[in-house]
């Protein structure tokens, strides 16, 4: 019997459903039974003080890897779920590069129960375009997808081929499967390990090129036109990208795209100091990259803001910068890191909400990321303004890989609930 909760006082940012108001939430058999309208005879088994804080859909992360199988020193289903939940991440997508790789129906099995046992959020796997992402041999996509795998992807594995990608995306828009696109020439991109440009003279560091990322989109477009396949470009970097996405999209073209949260804030400037925490892939790029980006989400172009979770041991952080492993740990601060969107004006909290919600759920054309009446109740309940020290010990997530470690930040998830169940509350 699923619990009667009742949400009181909250503001309630609901931008699928032009909602933003104080309003009590009543929860029932795990949907939004009512919103303010009180229910005859409704005995709340738990109610929240919902007061001075924001009520809003459960984010939905399209990129965060979870480790499991096969990389359980860096993290596990059960701790990186649970860190996406005091994130207020209730739905998240996993990437197919696990080991055993996500090409079989029965790795997509594992995860999906072990993430079912754990229960603190929601887990989509993204299967594999070919088998053990080889970039040569077609995997059973269409099994892949019968079994729970919201998409397919060959992640940051290339396939070089244009032949090989061309039959798999004829393969996938057959079936009508989502494929999922990180676009990057490995030639171009070869062994650089930052933003090509003056930074990376100034500190010595071999450059990858956003040539690397546009030529790659660009292929990946023109197959895309000439199959009909339904494709999302997921943690794109360059401004230019995403003008080639926006061109697509005009065209008329079923693209979608997103871009991780630290592309939004930070550029190459970052690396002076050689902190391995911002060594990621794709890298952090110039300021005019950060500003299309940014122009890119408010306009439309971005439908989603992702963490792009990459949990680390402490291990594969601690060498030389170009030396380290690629990757932050960030589905926890998800939220107080996209605020500084907010509090620098380049979004309203409502279009944030959006890009963290119903965005991402168009994206994958599920009916989540709003809280209309009848709705699964997937709730994230924060508050703004409240100050929290990131610590390893504040953080869930087995990866403490996070470039805000000692930092102070603004905005923290207090209560989450993942089908009309508490399942996280802040410590």
């Amino acid at each position: 019997m699923s619990m009667k909760i009742l949400i009181k006082g909250g503001r309630l940012i609901d931008p699928a459903n032009h909602v933003d108001d104080i309003l009590d939430i009543y929860v029932q058999d795990g949907v939004i039974a009512s919103l303010d309208e009180p229910i005859p005879g409704f005995e709340p088994d738990l109610t929240l003080d919902a007061t001075g804080k924001v009520v809003s859909p459960g984010f939905i992360d399209l990129s965060a890897s979870m480790r499991e199988p096969g990389f359980t020193h860096k993290g596990t289903l059960r701790s990186e779920t649970l860190a996406a939940a005091a994130g207020g991440v209730t739905t998240l997508c996993c990437p197919p590069d696990s080991n055993p790789v996500n090409d079989s129906t029965a790795v997509t099995k594992l995860i999906m129960d072990k993430a079912r046992q754990a229960g603190f959020s929601k887990v989509l796997p993204i299967g594999a375009m070919t088998r053990n992402l080889d970039g040569e041999h077609l995997a059973n996509m269409q099994g892949l997808s019968d079994i729970g795998c919201i998409a397919v992807s060959n992640g940051r594995y290339p396939v070089r081929n244009s032949l090989t990608l061309m039959r798999c995306l004829e393969y996938a828009a057959t079936f009508d499967l989502l494929v999922i696109f990180q676009s990057e020439d490995p030639d171009l991109s070869n062994a650089g390990v930052m933003h090509d440009g003056a930074n990376a003279l100034r500190f010595g560091l071999a450059g990858i090129p956003e040539t690397a990322e546009t030529i790659a989109v660009a292929r990946d477009l023109l197959l895309i036109e000439q199959t009909g396949v339904r494709a999302h470009f997921s943690q794109l970097s360059t401004a230019r990208a995403a003008q080639l996405i926006m061109d697509a999209r005009a065209k008329g073209l079923r693209v979608t795209a997103d871009v991780a949260v630290h592309h939004l804030l930070y550029t190459d400037a970052k690396i002076n100091g050689f902190n391995s925490a911002y060594h990621v892939n794709p890298p952090l790029r110039s300021a005019i990259d950060r500003a299309g980006l940014r122009e890119a989400i408010l306009g439309g172009t971005l439908s989603a803001i992702c963490s792009d979770h990459q949990p680390h041991d402490e291990a594969a952080k601690r060498a030389p910068f170009g030396a380290t492993e690629t990757g932050i740990s960030g589905i926890e601060t998800l939220l107080a890191q996209a605020l500084h969107l907010v509090h620098q004006d380049v979004l309203s909290l409502e279009q944030l909400i959006d890009k963290l919600s119903v965005g991402p759920a168009r994206v994958l054309g599920l009916p989540l990321g709003q809280l209309g009446t009848g709705a699964v109740a997937d709730i994230c309940i924060f508050d703004p303004e409240e100050e929290w020290t990131v610590t390893e010990e504040s953080l869930y997530s087995a990866g403490k890989n996070s470039p805000l470690i000692g930092e102070t930040v603004k905005g923290r998830v207090v209560y989450t609930l993942v089908d009309g169940e508490l399942v996280y509350q802040a410590r």
